[in-house]
């Protein structure tokens, strides 16, 4: 399936979507001055997609960079044999497509209707040598998410799949207080296929070890892919287990 940024894909809306965008202060153009945000509007098109809707396709050229304003998404790499490795999740704020190649690394697709805001990359390049915020800002959204990919090592190399499934759940919470929300219940948009091949683990045990967290009394589900912690503190211990 063609990703948006093939030739024949996404529609760009009309009108200036920072005008009302709720999660302006945790994208890149938070930190900036009202004349640099109107040039940095000045290169973009808002794209809605709805769910399940790829966005780039792995080794396509890597022509665009994103910001996800609403819903979320999933990043995934294929393996030789054809199965797919979910390599992360995306949400309101966070930055898509940024690479030093040529080529994007990486597939990605809406888990959940989305909205992105859309940068031409060799456009917002030559912004990035005239705005150093924007430029600061964008290391900084690296940093980020180099600290993720760091988590996430030691996550598959060392915890037990209680310990992943925990550590997953806490970090779905803490991503939500970023965003100004609630850290409880957790909102969990991704399918259980999908949480056992971020976790490195089977469906069977990911559905297994959440039947046992709520056994235990550590978690309940809720209707509409929610989960409530209802035992903070034995859920951090077993998170932060190594």
């Amino acid at each position: 399936m063609q990703s948006i940024s093939g030739e024949n894909s996404a529609t760009a809306a009309t009108g200036s979507p920072c005008d009302d965008c709720d999660i302006r202060d945790l994208a890149i153009c938070g930190a900036l001055r009202a004349e640099e945000v109107q040039r940095l509007t000045g290169i973009l098109s808002s794209v809605e997609l709805a769910a399940g809707d790829p966005i780039v396709d792995e080794g396509e050229a890597a022509d665009y960079v994103y910001t996800l304003t609403t819903g979320a998404v999933r990043l995934y790499k294929l393996l030789a044999d054809g199965r797919r490795s979910v390599t992360g999740f995306l949400f309101p704020g966070d930055f898509l497509g940024v690479s030093h190649r040529d080529a994007y690394g990486f597939g990605a697709e809406a888990i959940t209707p989305v909205t992105l805001c859309r940068f031409p990359r060799s456009k917002l390049e030559a912004l990035l040598k005239e705005i150093p915020t924007l430029e600061h800002r964008l290391f900084a959204r690296a940093s980020e998410e180099m600290t993720l990919m760091q988590e996430q090592i030691v996550l598959l190399g060392r915890k037990t799949a209680a310990e992943r499934v925990a550590s997953f759940f806490r970090g779905l919470s803490a991503r939500q207080v970023k965003r100004h929300l609630p850290a409880n219940p957790v909102s969990v948009p991704m399918t259980r296929t999908d949480i056992a091949d971020y976790l490195g683990l089977t469906t069977e045990t990911v559905s297994r070890t959440i039947t046992q967290l709520k056994k235990k009394k550590l978690i309940s589900v809720e209707h509409g892919s929610r989960v409530r912690i209802e035992d903070e503190e034995q859920l951090d211990e077993l998170a932060e287990a190594l």
